[in-house]
């Protein structure tokens, strides 16, 4: 298969691969930057970003300086393509959207929410638009208001699937049954839903598929049923580049099948993560006390979370996976070495040439 440029906007990346964010810390500029160097599309996670402690005192300005920080770093590493992804249900997420525009992000991704007034907060046209999506339904919701409101579409979705890390936009129940929400029903649906929009806006608006894919063959059947790119994110982990701890890593090279769980997050959404000593000790415990000076999540109900995600996400990735929550995609088992960028690269872009 000829590798095809993925094009989005006002940017066209050499291949066709986004390295998808991963938060809290795992996808920083180091991770993102050498994507990008590669040909691919780099994002940054823009949660969890500022200092512990002085975030307990001042936790937005705490993070806007921390993203600033970090989208500064990653210009410094490449001329490439950077993104970055924001979650809709944090409590200063405008205030990130807005701080990676001004900071000359020409690429924002939006997930863990409904986009809905994105548009109206950057009214830069020339900075492109990526919805995250798990549904044909949220697909038509998001381009129909985004229409009437404003008059513009999507630069491109991403279709996330049931496979995917972290918080899932599916019901326990539709998780139970991933292959009947499998990328391979779901982007069809999408395809047909986004194409209206192409249409009347007289532009493509590619589908990059995402959750799941593990190898290049993975990528050559996406590319096949019609998405223009994919992302990817957990085989991103095991790489030198990625800033998580050595621990966090071999957690991954660790991890059996039996052992990627989903469980019920502090944010509202169905998660897939590692079922270490962390969820373990959990189950037992059944709550940890929690003192949150930060109030980073618009959905977090302090008094009856069973743990503070942020707290438990950090201590991932400073080590302490004992103490903290490791989010996995279901194919992690399947990653048996640490490589370098720009070898996975290689090795994904040698298995789609072949397949």
């Amino acid at each position: 298969m000829k590798i095809p440029k993925l094009k989005i906007g006002s940017i066209t990346a050499d291949i066709p691969i986004v390295q998808g964010a991963m938060g809290v810390r795992v996808s920083l500029s180091s991770l993102a930057s050498a994507v990008a160097e590669e040909g691919g599309i780099g994002t940054i996670s823009s949660i969890g970003l500022g200092d512990i402690e002085a975030s307990k005192r001042e936790y937005e300005r705490m993070s806007r300086e921390a993203l600033e920080k970090e989208i500064r770093k990653a210009k410094t590493m490449t001329n490439g393509h950077i993104a970055v992804n924001f979650m809709g249900v944090l409590s200063n997420v405008d205030d990130l959207i807005t701080t990676a525009v001004k900071e000359g992000i020409k690429m924002i991704v939006y997930g863990a929410g409904l986009p809905i007034k994105l548009p109206g907060l950057v009214e830069d046209s020339s900075v492109s638009l990526l919805p995250i999506i798990s549904s044909s339904r949220v697909a038509e919701l998001i381009l129909r208001v985004w229409d009437k409101r404003y008059e513009r579409t999507a630069d491109a979705i991403i279709l996330e699937g049931p496979l995917a890390g972290g918080h899932l936009g599916f019901s326990e129940e539709q998780l139970n049954h991933p292959e009947k929400y499998s990328l391979d029903n779901l982007l069809p649906e999408v395809l047909e839903t986004v194409k209206v929009y192409e249409d009347k806006y007289g532009k493509k608006i590619p589908v990059i598929a995402a959750g799941g894919i593990f190898n290049g063959k993975d990528i050559a059947r996406m590319l096949s049923l019609g998405a223009s790119g994919v992302q990817m994110a957990t085989r991103f982990v095991c790489t030198v580049e990625c800033d998580v701890s050595q621990e966090f890593k071999q957690s991954y090279l660790d991890v059996k099948e039996e052992d990627i769980v989903i469980i019920k997050s502090p944010v509202g959404m169905p998660g897939r993560a590692i079922n270490n000593r962390f969820l373990k000790d959990l189950e037992v415990k059944g709550k940890h006390k929690i003192k949150c000076p930060y109030r980073c999540l618009t959905v977090c109900k302090v008094d009856k979370a069973k743990y503070c995600i942020a707290l438990a996400l950090v201590n991932s990735y400073f080590g302490d996976v004992d103490h903290g929550l490791i989010f996995c995609g279901q194919n992690a088992y399947r990653i048996d070495k640490i490589v370098t960028i720009k070898e996975l690269i290689y090795d994904l872009l040698a298995e789609l040439e072949a397949a």
